[in-house]
């Protein structure tokens, strides 16, 4: 607590200094254990993590209570076994970060083509070389990196054949609706309504989806 005070004290003496100069902010990032994307170890696989749901909790609610911002955000969270997730919403963690599990979906599915995952790894290996740290394995160089390597594939990722898509979103839609229900999401679409105003941003559908 001590140091979320010390943190916001300083930063809203600068915020009054700067005026309209520097943005507000809403929320406050913490440390509670995990990180982007979860800690690889030696053979690519994740370390298992324990969150600090106390402190958690507790920063959120001094965010909320004494600063009026949202609460705490949880990084590395899509990386954590899933009995960890109905913990969120009882502790009011106002936001958590899913990304990487989405992707370790894609890239590992049994659906996913072996060749073209393949490719992808190759491109890593020799485009960001320069990202590899001499303590690191192969496997964890890979881990850390392959989010990098959807954009040089895109072509052929919108190019999957439809059956091999179905499967992979099919797996996709499972963890989706997990998530949905831990973290008590199902319901709140008046909330979303309120609050959430979506802009029309036209879009050329790619070639592989049309037909």
């Amino acid at each position: 607590m001590e140091e979320l005070q010390a943190f916001m004290d300083g930063y809203l003496e600068e915020l009054e200094r700067r005026g309209p100069t520097l943005k507000g902010i809403s929320k406050i990032s913490v440390q509670t254990g995990t990180t982007h994307g979860g800690v690889p170890l030696a053979d690519g696989t994740v370390a298992k993590v324990k969150i600090d749901f106390e402190v958690l909790q507790k920063l959120s609610e001094t965010a909320r209570a004494r600063y009026g911002l949202a609460g705490a955000v949880q990084h590395g969270a899509s990386t954590l076994p899933d009995e960890a997730f109905d913990r969120f919403p009882a502790t009011q963690t106002a936001e958590i970060h899913l990304a990487t599990g989405f992707q370790n979906i894609i890239y590992d599915s049994k659906s996913f083509p072996g060749q073209l995952r393949a490719k992808v790894y190759d491109h890593l290996r020799s485009e960001l070389k320069g990202e590899w740290k001499e303590k690191d394995t192969e496997e964890q160089f890979i881990y850390k990196t392959r989010k990098k390597g959807f954009g040089p594939f895109k072509q052929e990722l919108w190019e999957l054949s439809a059956d091999v898509r179905d499967e992979i979103c099919s797996e996709l839609e499972g963890k989706f609706a997990f998530l949905f229900d831990k973290l008590k999401i199902n319901g709140t679409r008046q909330l979303l309504d309120r609050f959430v105003k979506p802009v029309d941003v036209p879009l050329e559908r790619p070639a592989a989806l049309k037909g």
